[in-house]
């Protein structure tokens, strides 16, 4: 055997990009889909669920993610079918990622969906009178709003305690009470009565710029922690969701740590790469 012959051969093998999984070719410019299909196939619970698929109900979309997730695993895969059966027209248009997110939920089974599946209590307390008006609704996302500073670091963690904060309205934005008959000074609280089993979070980088009179993205850093501590639930960080860009124009991209093999994974549209784990020894993402 030439042994220069196998050497080389081996040198080449070694620098061979080789990911451990398989990227989406779409039929436009669809990377907030993509990100979206990617952090669900990569969701271990949800792939399981899918893949047990047996219903025939036209109602849902777990046949096709059923499909879309088999294609996966073996090569790249297409997303013509989901795009269509979405109402996606116009492939070349920029999408929110998050609304996709809940539109997939929507349109998937139950079974599926529940993981990631809360529920929310507002409840509206009159500061006079002490009645508490209920609301409660389930969600699959909890938005937070990111503060406007470019110098300050924003904390996921404080957003969600402002999430969560009790809020009192008075004078002009005072509410009506039917028990005084009349508006009232009042308290507004959240709380979570279900906890998802996964917990998806949204920061609203877009906020109103009254001075250009247009929504512009808040470019500050953001401190996010590897794990969350609510209530008597723990929640590890697996996914992030990158968007680059403005609100007309730009590009989504997920880094995913797999539950296969530990490593985490940057997926962008059609191309996988393994990069570097994400938490350092400050145990927080920025």
């Amino acid at each position: 055997m030439n042994h220069e012959l196998v050497e080389t051969f081996r040198k080449k093998l070694d620098n061979l990009t080789i990911s451990d999984y398989h990227g989406l070719n779409s039929p436009g410019l669809t990377c907030y889909l993509n990100s979206v299909l990617q952090l669900l196939f990569m969701t271990e619970d949800f792939r399981a669920s899918i893949k047990r698929c047996c219903s025939k109900d036209s109602t849902t979309i777990d046949a096709l993610l059923k499909k879309l997730f088999d294609d996966l695993e073996r090569s790249l895969a297409q997303t013509h079918c989901l795009t269509k059966k979405l109402g996606i027209v116009d492939v070349f248009k920029q999408r929110d990622a998050a609304e996709y997110f809940e539109k997939i939920l929507c349109l998937t089974s139950p079974e599926a969906s529940k993981i990631f599946k809360g529920q929310l209590n507002h409840k509206i307390t009159c500061v006079w009178c002490k009645k508490t008006n209920d609301s409660r609704g389930f969600f699959w996302i909890l938005p937070l709003a990111v503060e406007n500073s470019s110098r300050q670091t924003y904390s996921v963690e404080r957003g969600l305690m402002a999430f969560f904060s009790k809020e009192k309205v008075y004078g002009e934005n005072r509410m009506y009470c039917t028990q005084c008959d009349k508006k009232q000074d009042a308290v507004i609280d959240c709380e979570m009565t279900e906890n998802p089993k996964i917990l998806a979070l949204l920061l609203k980088r877009f906020a109103f710029d009254y001075g250009c009179r247009q929504f512009v993205k808040l470019h500050c850093e953001v401190d996010v922690p590897q794990t969350l501590h609510m209530q008597d639930c723990k929640y590890d960080l697996y996914a992030l969701v990158h968007h680059v860009g403005n609100l007309t124009g730009g590009h989504y991209t997920a880094e995913i740590k797999s539950f296969e093999t530990g490593e985490w994974y940057c997926f962008d549209d059609d191309i996988v790469d393994m990069v570097k784990p994400l938490f350092g020894s400050g145990n927080s993402v920025r």
